[in-house]
């Protein structure tokens, strides 16, 4: 089986569009592609359900849809019969999973994928960035201690492009990755194989090699994700994250229903 369960759902201009009528072209590439079922998982901090999580401009300024509507166009994509699944892309706010989680509870989520975007106030991806104010080392040491919080929280099904601080080809040689994979580990959730990061300055599948391996070693689970913004990206280039898993020795994808995981062989 494949799945790409990270995308957002807009229309083929790459505008939010959360109804059903936007969610078929998605489909149609996925079938196209060869990707047995899809999943949306739409950036939290659009909603306004949940802007009182949010402090940083970038969120706020983006906060002005409405969270039951997006919910209800999957909803009726999947009771038509259509292969896709009900997610959410959820910022990690440290001190405010409680919060978070009361948010999110009432909604029939398949799973919540947990993201790193911002570091104390400050941009893995984006600007103001985090690297520029402390340096190369100093962001990768703070962004895989942020993760792996995230991991512990209770909140997340899923991490996504979880070396996400690679973004722009800065990094650090030889990182030891122990502590983020052990939290990784005790903590149950999957984590993402992302080929965004072929598209971003850093041109490499999330995560590196050596950093699947270590969660091969350590039974973690993974989910495949393209991280769509627009149709035609489903699927893209899912030939080089199949490639990466089984060099890392996976043979399964984790299936998500309700918030309960299954492994199912890859496809």
């Amino acid at each position: 089986m494949i799945v790409d369960y990270h995308m957002h759902l807009r229309n083929g201009r790459g505008e939010i569009a959360h109804d059903a009528g936007s969610i078929e072209p998605f489909v149609d590439t996925a079938l196209r592609a060869g990707v047995d079922e899809i999943g949306f998982t739409e950036h939290v901090y659009y909603f306004t359900q949940t802007r009182s999580l949010w402090t940083i401009p970038y969120q706020i300024e983006r906060c002005s849809y409405d969270l039951d509507a997006y919910v209800e166009a999957v909803l009726q994509a999947k009771a038509r019969g259509l292969p896709v699944k009900l997610g959410l892309e959820v910022d990690y706010v440290p001190g405010r999973e409680d919060e978070t989680q009361g948010l999110l509870e009432p909604y029939p989520w398949d799973y919540l994928l947990g993201s790193v975007h911002y570091v104390d106030g400050l941009g893995v991806d984006g600007k103001p960035r985090l690297v520029d104010d402390v340096g190369v080392e100093e962001t990768w040491r703070r962004y895989f201690e942020t993760l792996a919080d995230a991991a512990g929280s209770g909140v997340f099904d899923s991490l996504s492009h979880p070396d996400l601080v690679k973004i722009f080809g800065e990094r650090v040689e030889a990182f030891d990755y122990s502590p983020v994979i052990e939290a990784i580990a005790e903590s149950g959730v999957a984590v993402e194989v992302s080929t965004a990061g072929l598209r971003k300055p850093v041109r490499e599948l999330y995560p590196h090699p050596d950093f699947l391996a270590a969660c091969r070693e350590r039974g973690i689970p993974v989910t495949l994700a393209s991280d769509a913004h627009t149709p035609d990206l489903v699927g893209r280039d899912f030939d080089r994250a199949r490639e990466l898993l089984r060099s890392a020795g996976y043979e399964t994808i984790t299936v998500f229903d309700r918030r309960r995981a299954r492994q199912e062989p890859i496809g």
